[in-house]
């Protein structure tokens, strides 16, 4: 069973509110398209948080930490995700610098969700936190399936909580925050953190 639960939650929180990449793309999402941008991207994080959970229960997480070759293609494909989102943020930027009609995409939800999704579950390091960080809290008993499904799902609950208020904050400074100019610098500063995260994914080693 679990053992320091609360301390389990408190650890959670903690690295929950650091900025990562999930960070970044919700960011990035909610400037651009707003509150329903943000939110279908935390819907999409989360649904990779709970795969991640079941790969770790079933024990596919440990195939990508112990196995150098499946850990690079994941650490490498999520790079170059990441790389992509963010040059795509910045040549959106020059589009709009340029006064170029940007014709308005009906799929920007789905793409939301996507763009939420494949970045949690292309990152080779979650997988790596589901199997280092969450048996240090089971006491130690053969019984891991319902220990690790209870704390991955408590770390997407926390999660979902976390985001929501982080796109509510957004929401409400968005009157300052959607000025032309600050909104480009912030789209901009987001398009060069996610590539910044892209490389620093590329060079992370499974050790």
């Amino acid at each position: 069973m679990i053992h320091n639960f609360f301390l389990f939650i408190i650890m959670c929180i903690v690295l929950i509110i650091l900025p990562g990449p999930d960070t970044a793309i919700t960011t990035k999402n909610t400037l651009t398209i707003g509150k329903v941008g943000g939110l279908r991207t935390v819907y999409g994080t989360c649904c990779a948080l709970m795969i991640h959970t079941t790969a770790a229960v079933v024990g596919l997480s440990a195939i990508i930490v112990k196995s150098a070759m499946v850990f690079s293609i994941f650490k490498f494909v999520g790079a170059l995700y990441l790389f992509y989102l963010g040059v795509k943020t910045l040549w959106s930027l020059k589009k709009k610098k340029t006064n170029e009609i940007i014709p308005k995409n009906t799929y920007q939800g789905h793409s939301c969700f996507k763009q939420g999704f494949l970045t949690n579950l292309l990152n080779p390091k979650v997988a790596v936190f589901f199997l280092t960080f969450l048996p240090q809290f089971l006491d130690g008993s053969s019984q891991t399936f319902l220990p690790f499904l209870l704390m991955g799902i408590t770390y997407t609950v926390l999660t979902v909580i976390w985001f929501l208020l982080y796109i509510s904050l957004i929401n409400q400074i968005s009157a300052f925050i959607k000025k032309p100019s600050v909104n480009k610098l912030m789209e901009g500063v987001t398009g060069l953190v996610l590539i910044v995260f892209g490389l620093k994914l590329a060079l992370e080693k499974a050790n």
